[in-house]
């Protein structure tokens, strides 16, 4: 169990939101006057408490407080009464009655979606709530089926809309950084996401997308992302289900229209609604039934709908703190006036106040004051800092290093050395006074100097090259690789080809080849027919001499 304040005792946490934790909580002792509820001892009561960056916000934290006494005058039957609000250190929570039931999103999960005629009379209770919180100039903002609660009367279910005042706690600077609107997306209306001025006839745009989800079990516009959700508010027109009767799509339409001047007042829905109720359902008459299609004449827009203050066009009065001894509250009282802290009129400003002149160093009323001159020569010895534009190619730092042409190294010189002087030593060298420059005189105030410029390196002398001779194109201009080979290979298979073509016609292959003779034979005929030329002409030899 965790404290809230002296009078109540958190015991189990109910659910989470976007702006905070609802806890069931008991009430340790009876509340004091500031609440609207005192409450007995042990009576079990809910507390939202809200999260913490919200109750850091020291503009939340007024505002909380701002609107303390409209969130505690704000009953109706159809709205969570608000008992007592609670700020104590970084804690911020708000006080309501415990109500024992589902929200309506839970409970159409679990159920689906309702029948017209239920779907109608619901949504007429949650107007009439609507109706009382505009009258009293509160605007809601964030109407959806996660605030409105179910309490069980019998076997009727009691909606009871809840959330009042936080999206206007939640519309502050702390918060809106991260959020650009304040409300859900599918619930949105058109002007809040666009950042227009808005009044309240937002909340009978939400109470338009929650009638239609009523009977059909989801929102009319849905998307991947919240920006495709807000795209659709803002272009797109809701398509309208089968199982939905004329009358009270009439209904739908009109309050989904997209200029917040053609919405019905919250008085007229609520009137409208309950006319469809009858006309629509199974046992009413024909007097009922031409009532119910003619319900466009029952919504009528508001003429003076409440405007949403801390919003561009809207106006939000100054809250005037109590006054009275009792503590009780009086419009007509006057503006509180803060007390003056500072000095009286006419003296002067001790922060501006120079520090008195010492004794013996008095001068006239238009002579600076001695510390002043101080700290101009003190400004004076020290350099002032010169603001030039430095070509980007100068800069040393940006300049891409340059290699350096090495230099002919100089022979080293040799010092002179003394000549000998008569006998074994050197003669003694007399040594010659230092003379020193006299130092310029000082000036007494510096001139500001040019800043110094680096100049470039010279460029390297490289020795111009000849220029080279122009490429000439070989038949291959593409690089094939490989295409030099083949053209050796189709050469060398042409010669063979020429090559076999002359044996063959000039040599007498086709007689060898007609006669049948083999290589060895012809040679051996070859080698007889030229023994036998060799012996003719010799001659015949005489067997005689």
């Amino acid at each position: 169990m965790r404290p809230v304040g002296s009078k109540y005792l958190l015991e189990e946490p109910l659910g989470r939101g976007a702006t905070g934790t609802v806890w069931r909580a008991r009430q340790r002792e009876t509340a004091g006057a500031e609440a609207a509820v005192p409450g007995q001892p042990g009576e079990t009561v809910a507390i939202k408490v809200l999260k913490e960056e919200l109750a850091g916000d020291a503009d939340i934290v007024m505002r909380f407080l701002r609107e303390r006494s409209v969130l505690l005058r704000l009953t109706h039957p159809n709205i969570v009464r608000v008992r007592d609000l609670v700020v104590e250190g970084e804690l911020l929570a708000l006080v309501m009655d415990l109500v024992e039931g589902p929200d309506l999103h839970r409970y159409l999960r679990e159920n689906g979606p309702l029948t017209p005629v239920a779907a109608a009379l619901l949504t007429a209770q949650i107007a009439d709530a609507l109706g009382a919180s505009h009258a009293d100039g509160v605007v809601h903002r964030d109407l959806k089926p996660a605030n409105v609660l179910l309490k069980q009367q019998g076997d009727e279910l009691h909606p009871m809309l809840t959330d009042f005042g936080i999206a206007r706690l939640a519309d502050s600077p702390g918060l809106t950084r991260t959020q650009e609107f304040v409300g859900t997306p599918a619930y949105i209306a058109p002007e809040s996401a666009e950042g227009r001025p808005q009044t309240s006839a937002v909340d009978i745009y939400g109470a338009g997308i929650l009638l239609y989800e009523l009977v059909t079990g989801r929102p009319p516009f849905a998307g991947a992302s919240a920006l495709e959700v807000l795209h659709q508010h803002l272009s797109a027109e809701p398509r309208r289900p089968s199982t939905v009767p004329d009358p009270l799509w009439t209904v739908i339409e009109r309050c989904l229209r997209k200029n917040p001047d053609e919405r019905p007042s919250a008085e007229n829905l609520a009137r409208g609604l309950r006319v469809v109720a009858q006309g629509i359902g199974v046992h009413a008459n024909s007097a009922q039934i031409a009532a119910a299609e003619n319900v466009g004449a029952l919504l009528a827009p508001d003429p003076t709908p409440a405007q949403v203050p801390g919003v561009p066009g809207a106006s939000d009065p100054t809250q005037v703190l109590p006054q009275n001894p009792n503590g009780a509250y009086d419009p007509n009282a006057a503006t509180s006036v803060l007390p003056q802290t500072g000095p009286p009129p006419g003296a002067a400003d001790p922060t501006a106040v120079m520090p008195p002149v010492p004794p013996g160093q008095s001068g006239g009323p238009e002579d600076p004051h001695p510390w002043q001159n101080q700290l101009r020569a003190a400004r004076d010895r020290n350099e002032q800092t010169q603001v030039q534009y430095l070509d980007p190619g100068e800069d040393p730092l940006r300049r891409r290093p340059q290699r350096q042409v090495a230099r002919p190294q100089q022979p080293p010189q040799r010092q002179p050395q003394p000549q000998p002087g008569p006998g074994y030593g050197y003669p003694q060298q007399q040594p010659q006074p230092q003379q020193y420059a006299p130092p310029p005189e000082r000036q007494r105030r510096r001139q500001p100097q040019p800043p110094q410029r680096y100049a470039p390196p010279p460029e390297p002398q490289r020795p111009a090259r000849e220029p080279r001779q122009p490429r000439q194109r070989g038949a291959n201009p593409m690089r094939i690789p490989g295409l030099g080979c083949l053209k050796g290979c189709l050469f060398t298979l042409l010669i063979l080809f020429v090559a076999s073509w002359l044996i063959w016609e000039l040599s007498p292959l086709q007689d060898w080849i007609g006669a049948g003779k083999g290589y060895w034979e012809q040679l051996s005929d070859w080698f007889g027919s030229i023994t036998g030329w060799i012996e003719d002409l010799g001659g015949p030899s005489d067997p005689t001499n």
